[in-house]
């Protein structure tokens, strides 16, 4: 057995979800929402399969989700993308995989920093690479331009970076995109930046993206996900945007991956994008005004939470809360005690991980995010 995943436990979401249902809890743990529902690209999908043809599509995707991909991100990030710029994916994780095996060789150095995703690091590895961890600034996650610069090498020849970035919800300070910019240029590196929380940034803010920036446009992977605009998770429809000479690599490695998504979510996929923007400014409002909810009453509780401008998550700090338990423990305790699931941030780390951050997700019903917020405040006083 391949010792990546032979020694690899199972993921910190599925674990916590796995004990929710067990405990009957409330799953604030893992980054799905209860709505809103956008009934318009359901249906389409569902049209789809009695009125579109159901055999393998391009390789590459549909041309009405590429032309629908490069026309939206036209409208909202001001890029100006072609449609033989983007390759349809089954979900942004297959994105993250067909692009790092595009990217590097085995013994090529990726830069990655952490707090990050789970899937970053194993497929680095799988991939054949090797990963060099840059650890963000905790007081404001920022880059920490030293540690960077020395995390730099002859062998380094990519970076992923997620912005907005999951789990503590932050929007990457214009002063870092300009010097990830400027590194990738000086040390000739290929950026592959995941920005499937894109379409849920708060607060009146704009997503920009890194391949925004001078010196970027041919140098940058794009991932998206129609999953997070439409909150539709379990479609696994995603996307890689690039300049042509780039995706046609990337291209050839995902169609050794999955090769094809299902045809009917893509014809539904590039009419949402075609035509709910309206819808996905509502959602993205509403989830707003979930979260502002929700951390109104954990602040009411006493637990202080960590700002979130993006994604479907806050963070509570069990030390500024004078909680004197580590963050795994007390996601454990509040399964058990509470009946509410979290997930505790050190899962996303790969080496000295903090142990006093805990993410929720707020993208739930607000009476389920009332029910949890009662259920905490009956157990916090029994907690050690």
């Amino acid at each position: 057995m391949n010792p990546i995943y032979r020694d690899m436990p199972t993921t910190i979401f599925e674990a916590m979800s796995m004990r929710a249902r067990a405990a009957g809890a409330i799953n604030l743990g893992q980054g799905f929402p209860d709505g809103p529902r956008n009934d318009a690209v359901i249906d389409a999908a569902c049209d789809a399969l009695q009125q579109r043809s159901n055999q393998y599509p391009p390789m590459v995707g549909i041309p009405e989700l590429r032309g629908a991909v490069a026309d939206w991100y036209r409208r909202h990030q001001q890029l100006e993308l072609g449609p033989d710029e983007v390759v349809v994916t089954s979900g942004a994780t297959e994105a993250i995989a067909a692009a790092l095996l595009a990217v590097i060789s085995p013994g090529d150095e990726v830069l990655l920093f952490q707090p990050l995703y789970d899937a970053y690091l194993p497929l680095v590895q799988r991939a054949g690479g090797v990963a060099r961890i840059v650890t963000l600034d905790p007081s404001g996650w920022r880059i920490d331009a030293e540690a960077l610069a020395a995390s730099i090498t002859p062998r380094t020849r990519a970076l992923v970076f997620n912005d907005p970035m999951n789990p503590m919800g932050t929007c990457a300070h214009p002063d870092d995109l300009a010097l990830l910019a400027r590194i990738c240029a000086e040390h000739d590196l290929i950026a592959i930046c995941d920005e499937v929380w894109e379409a849920l940034v708060y607060d009146g803010a704009q997503h920009r993206s890194l391949m925004q920036h001078p010196g970027m446009r041919e140098r940058t992977v794009k991932i998206g996900s129609a999953g997070k605009i439409f909150g539709l998770t379990g479609w696994k429809v995603g996307w890689m945007c690039a300049a042509p000479p780039l995706a046609r690599i990337l291209a050839k490695a995902h169609q050794f991956l999955t090769f094809t998504t299902p045809p009917n979510l893509q014809w539904a996929v590039a009419q949402g994008l075609d035509s709910q923007d309206d819808w996905i400014a509502m959602a993205r409002n509403q989830h707003q005004a979930s979260r502002d909810f929700f951390c109104a009453g954990l602040q009411d509780l006493g637990l202080v939470t960590v700002p979130s401008a993006a994604t479907y998550f806050v963070s509570v700090d069990l030390a500024a809360s004078r909680i004197a338990m580590d963050d795994v423990a007390f996601c454990d305790a509040i399964i058990d005690q509470a009946g509410v699931a979290a997930i505790p941030i050190s899962a996303f780390y790969a080496e000295a991980a903090p142990g006093h951050l805990v993410r929720f997700c707020f993208a739930k019903e607000r009476a389920t995010l009332q029910e949890a917020l009662d259920r905490l405040a009956a157990a916090l006083p029994r907690l050690g």
